[in-house]
């Protein structure tokens, strides 16, 4: 029981702490450069993180879920739930925007640093996801 509910508290740190990296440190100095090399740098990111973030996720989602249950605490799951909420939010939300920004036709600059902003408002709500969830976790670990 105790091993899904450190790997819960560990996926969500892994997930908060990439994501807060990606929309406060990364993807603001992305938004200033160029919008080509912006590009350029945002596909091979873009596809090393979707891996992490995705799978971080997911594990988070599963291993609350199974420390809900052996613990009989939906603590545990509400906070899983709030971290594996970034999937589905990507899902609908990010990836019609994903899909246009890894396109290799390069796109009008105005419009390309349009769906990069709006990238990153939306990737914030991710990061939002993920320390709400780490902070529930963390609730539930310290103040038993």
């Amino acid at each position: 029981m105790m091993i899904f509910q450190w790997l819960t508290v560990l996926s969500a740190a892994l997930f908060a702490g990439g994501a807060l990296y990606v929309s406060i440190v990364e993807h603001p100095a992305r938004l200033g450069m160029a919008v080509e090399a912006a590009l350029a740098q945002f596909r091979p990111s873009y596809r090393r993180g979707a891996v992490w973030q995705g799978a971080l996720a997911v594990i988070c989602l599963l291993s609350g879920a199974l420390a809900a249950l052996l613990a009989s605490d939906w603590a545990w799951a509400l906070g899983g739930l709030t971290v594996g909420a970034a999937a589905p939010f990507t899902l609908l939300f990010i990836m019609p925007i994903n899909r246009k920004l890894l396109d290799e036709a390069l796109p009008a600059e105005g419009e390309a640093r349009r769906w990069l902003q709006q990238w990153g408002w939306l990737h914030l709500v991710r990061s939002v996801l993920g320390v709400v969830g780490l902070v529930l976790l963390l609730t539930r670990v310290f103040l038993r």
